[in-house]
């Protein structure tokens, strides 16, 4: 087995955070659509659904614990995703202005190669699951700076429409929680995971 966490994902920033912390692993995006959440299904739990879809994805055509996550942004009982195009990013921010709104990221670790379970890894499944919540205020913005925002080209791809590490940062008031889960991975918790249940040679994660 590989030494190296696979990550499910084509992020640019979930990639940044990874290296950042020092996580040796290499990047492999899931060849799945964007799910959609089921009638009813609590955000948490459609998070995590969703990061377990990408990793197994993954751990089917690859050696190693591969690592799932999605970022979701709710407001109320509405899920904000990535929008699907300007005026559907004005209208999430929109809904954000001056409220606070909570970002719930879902992570899965997938192993699916029973032979070569490390030590510490007890899943039976071979599959480990968590989720993250941090609450995000904006302040009120008017909609010159809706459209300034927009026009950068930054609220695309991103869940809910702005980008905290960014030229988003200026959108919010305060945060509570994890920084790193607003970016798009719950850094601290990850590593938690893989300490608890991996041990590679030579280091702990």
């Amino acid at each position: 087995m590989s030494d190296r966490l696979i990550l499910a994902s084509a992020s640019p920033r979930r990639a940044d955070l990874l290296t950042q912390v020092g996580i040796r692993f290499r990047a492999v995006p899931a060849n799945t659509r964007e799910p959609r959440a089921d009638e009813g299904e609590p955000p948490e739990q459609f998070a995590i659904r969703a990061a377990l879809v990408k990793a197994l994805d993954v751990a089917e055509r690859e050696r190693g614990i591969c690592l799932g996550a999605d970022t979701i942004v709710v407001v109320g009982d509405r899920i904000f995703g990535k929008p699907r195009d300007d005026e559907d990013a004005r209208a999430m921010l929109g809904d954000l202005s001056g409220r606070w709104h909570r970002v719930i990221t879902g992570m899965a670790l997938a192993l699916l190669e029973q032979e070569s379970v490390p030590q510490g890894w007890s899943e039976k499944e071979g599959c480990w699951t968590t989720v993250e919540t941090t609450r995000v205020r904006f302040r009120e913005l008017d909609r010159g700076e809706i459209a300034r925002y927009i026009a950068t080209g930054e609220p695309m791809g991103k869940a809910g429409a702005y980008a905290i590490q960014g030229v988003g940062a200026g959108l919010v008031d305060s945060i509570e929680g994890s920084y790193t889960n607003v970016v798009g991975l719950p850094v601290a918790r990850l590593i938690e995971g893989l300490r608890d249940r991996v041990v590679w040679p030579g280091r702990r994660y």
